[in-house]
């Protein structure tokens, strides 16, 4: 066989599937086509700057094949989240095993997404992957909907609140196994709903998931998110987030760094309402050689919408983290208020972290400011812990915890907050 021959992913044809209604096929089929012509970002890549699009190696994976019903067992016995929820879905590649949505409120449609093809096609229509990808992911983003099958559409009708969080756990089996996870989150007029879907690998070599999540805030909604990537150590990852913020809407969305040997998030929020409010987040903890690439995009369409970005990493090992993002200001959107701060913490002296903040401001009568900072932990910070008996790996150790606390306090679930802490303090065994 040549060479040059396309193999796994970059060969394999979408399975078709009868159940689908025509519009989702035609752009499904249209999508793989657009894959095949797209050309994998390159080095001159602006969007690519400091990483490299050959980390997720589709040559390598194949679309995840259906599991046993021992792996499915152990997936569901390996589930363990949230004990406060309103309701609970299980994937293990892309096919849904267990549903739980008991304590959702009436009215309020949480389905699987081959579910919502047949029951609710004219919303899927309406937001399904309407926006651009405008950080360099398109040709990902068209493999994605070309073998796009599972996921979760979450719609919340006027005035209904969702106490509770809707969990969504994603499982990867297999060796090389690629699975494209999709969340749709659309909320009517001051509704409220919290999102959080977890990535994890249970067996098997490598692993790759392409995942995106739509988020559509209707007027005076609030919608919080959190995507939860803890994939196996030689896992790649690529998580996508739309975010769409309509008349005093809050939108707020978390993204977790905590596995892949590469991971890659893009997120991009529009604010497009007056008064409209969005939150981006994230904690990495990226040790030995791992990457963690992040790409963000804040773009005021609207006057009076507040805009605030704040991304933590610590790192260790030889890894390496990379933070690009814009906040752009169109013009009329007068009295923007918009931050973005990225702040990195080296753990030794083969880490490096690399931060492109910027600013494109076309209106007056804004409030914009960026900021990164990138260091080791002081001297100072370890001897006043060392004074008092605590060793160097646990100061350190203390020293992460607090430092990453700020960004997940802000995420707002106490019991999330709880599990993520206990997750980062599993990781942080392995680093130290």
């Amino acid at each position: 066989m040549p060479s040059d021959t396309p193999t796994g992913l970059l060969a394999i044809a979408p399975t078709a599937t009868s159940i689908a209604p025509t519009w989702f096929t035609t752009r499904s089929n249209d999508a793989w086509i657009e894959f095949q012509s797209l050309p994998l970002p390159g080095l001159k890549d602006e969007n690519w700057r400091y990483s490299n699009a050959k980390k997720i190696e589709l040559a390598d994976h194949a679309p995840a094949k259906e599991t046993t019903a021992e792996q499915s067992k152990a997936a569901l016995a390996a589930t363990e989240g949230l004990k406060e929820r309103a309701a609970r879905f299980v994937f293990v590649n892309d096919i849904l095993v267990e549903s739980d949505t008991s304590g959702l409120p009436a009215g309020v449609v949480c389905v699987s997404f081959a579910e919502a093809l047949k029951t609710h096609a004219d919303v899927l229509q309406q937001h399904f992957m309407k926006a651009d990808q405008a950080l360099g992911s398109s040709k990902f983003a068209a493999l994605h909907l070309a073998h796009l099958k599972a996921g979760t559409v979450i719609i919340v009708p006027k005035n209904v609140v969702i106490e509770k969080p809707v969990e969504i756990f994603h499982w990867v089996v297999g060796d090389h196994a690629a699975i494209f996870p999709h969340t749709l989150i659309v909320t009517g007029d001051h509704a409220e709903v919290s999102v959080v879907d977890h990535y994890r690998s249970l067996e098997g070599e490598g692993g790759l998931s392409i995942a995106i999540a739509d988020l559509v805030g209707g007027s005076g909604s609030k919608i919080t998110y959190a995507a939860c990537q803890e994939l196996a150590d030689d896992a790649q990852a690529l998580h996508l987030s739309s975010i769409t913020a309509g008349r005093d809407a809050s939108v707020k969305s978390f993204q977790v760094q905590l596995g892949a040997a590469f991971s890659r998030s893009e997120s991009v929020s529009d604010l497009v309402g007056q008064g409209a409010r969005s939150d981006m987040l994230s904690v990495s903890l990226p040790i030995g050689d791992q990457i963690v690439d992040q790409r963000t995009l804040q773009r005021h369409k609207a006057p009076h919408a507040t805009s605030d970005l704040l991304y933590k990493n610590a790192l260790y090992g030889q890894s390496r983290s990379i933070f690009s993002g814009l906040i752009i200001v169109d013009e009329g959107a007068h009295y923007t208020d918009a931050y973005q701060t990225c702040r990195n913490l080296l753990n030794s002296n083969e880490a490096e972290a690399t931060s492109l903040p910027g600013l494109e401001i076309n209106a007056d009568q804004v409030k914009c400011s960026h900021g990164a900072t990138s260091g080791p932990i002081s001297d100072e910070e370890l001897f006043y812990l060392k004074a008092r008996g605590i060793s160097d790996s646990e100061s350190r150790k203390l020293i992460i915890e607090g430092f990453l606390a700020g960004v997940v306090e802000r995420f707002g679930n106490s019991e999330l907050l709880d599990n993520l802490v206990a997750r980062i303090d599993e990781k942080l065994e392995r680093a130290v």
